[in-house]
């Protein structure tokens, strides 16, 4: 009995362990329908803002460079007399409901 015990706690361990792996795995590849701004962006912008999206751990602190990141592409657009087309969906809200953002 007591070798059963053993084996399903570590069965199930081991199945927490490789979810938590897949969930890590998913990575954000930032689009022209994703990202806010990306008309207003340069190529090198968009690498760097894609590098940057998945450094993140923390849900806060995802939530804040984007904050940021949509106060810059609505000052750029304001220069240039274009609109930015409305944001459907935030990348750290699904960052953090696919487990990899705390």
């Amino acid at each position: 009995m007591k070798r059963i015990i053993t084996t399903i706690a570590l069965t199930l361990a081991m199945s927490l362990t490789v979810s938590s792996a897949f969930a890590r795995q998913w990575r954000w590849n930032g689009n022209q329908k994703n990202t806010y701004g990306w008309q207003l962006m340069t190529p090198a912008e968009r690498t760097e803002h894609q590098v940057k999206l998945r450094s993140f751990t923390e849900y806060a602190a995802c939530k804040e460079y984007i904050d940021e990141h949509h106060k810059q592409m609505e000052e750029r657009a304001k220069e240039k007399g274009v609109a930015v087309p409305v944001m459907r969906h935030n990348p750290c809200d699904t960052m953090k409901a696919r487990g990899i953002l705390k």
